[in-house]
């Protein structure tokens, strides 16, 4: 099933906020690692009904995405700019 774009567009808004406040992220790095992101070909595919998962579901998705793509010492590096 595909979304509306406009609802998706905000949808992504939304989860990229999220994963950036609960990953003490800036908005532009939040944005970066979204759109570069499994989760986010998941949802914009229309896999599995992703768009429709809750944003603080997805945003923890992304969460762990982080942790296993980015290493311990770059996530230091990054919420302390």
């Amino acid at each position: 099933m595909t979304a509306n774009p406009i609802l998706l567009q905000k949808k992504y808004s939304r989860v990229i906020e999220c994963f950036a406040k609960q990953q003490g992220l800036s908005l532009d790095a939040a944005l970066d690692f979204f759109y570069h992101s499994q989760v986010y070909q998941l949802i914009r595919d229309g896999v599995s009904d992703m768009h429709c998962m809750s944003d603080a579901y997805l945003a923890e998705e992304l969460k762990q995405e982080y942790e296993e793509k980015v290493p311990v010492n770059e996530v230091v590096k990054e919420k302390t700019k």
